[in-house]
């Protein structure tokens, strides 16, 4: 038999369930790993792309990212959200790994990080380091 306690505790979750909250949003910025999918499948020609395309990859590490993309490659730069740029840059490493489970994970220091996806003379190189005085800097390049 359940305790006034219990019961308590059903009625006041029922009695939650019928008020009205504000309405749930979904939030069209795309994500971190679907801005580096994208990135990736652009591939060998990043013209295709804006600066735009980079920003939800590091707007999840530093509010000031400038990402530009040319024919070979593709750069986003940014300062790194409070905390050493070390531990953000493995962090940015980590999030790399887990959206592109096939890249292979070849150099992995505090100051560079650097990943390829397919066959040497058909590779796609995403390399992540420090640039400077507390910014990081991603790139993406090579063919698909």
């Amino acid at each position: 038999m359940p305790s006034m306690c219990h019961c308590l505790v059903l009625a006041a979750i029922c009695c939650g369930c019928g008020i009205a909250s504000a309405p749930a949003r979904a939030d069209d910025t795309p994500s971190p790993c679907d801005a580096l999918k994208r990135i990736v499948s652009a591939a060998p020609n990043f013209s295709s792309l804006t600066g735009f395309d980079g920003r939800a990859l590091a707007r999840s590490y530093g509010d000031d990212a400038k990402c530009a993309a040319s024919q070979t490659h593709y750069r986003c730069t940014w300062t790194p959200h409070g905390g050493a740029s070390a531990d953000a840059l493995q962090t940015v490493a980590a999030d790399i790994a887990s959206c592109l489970p096939d890249a292979t994970h070849d150099q992995n220091s505090a100051a560079r990080q650097h990943f390829y996806l397919g066959a040497r003379g058909a590779r796609m190189e995403i390399a992540a380091s420090q640039a400077g005085q507390n910014k990081l800097k991603l790139e993406i390049f090579g063919s698909h």
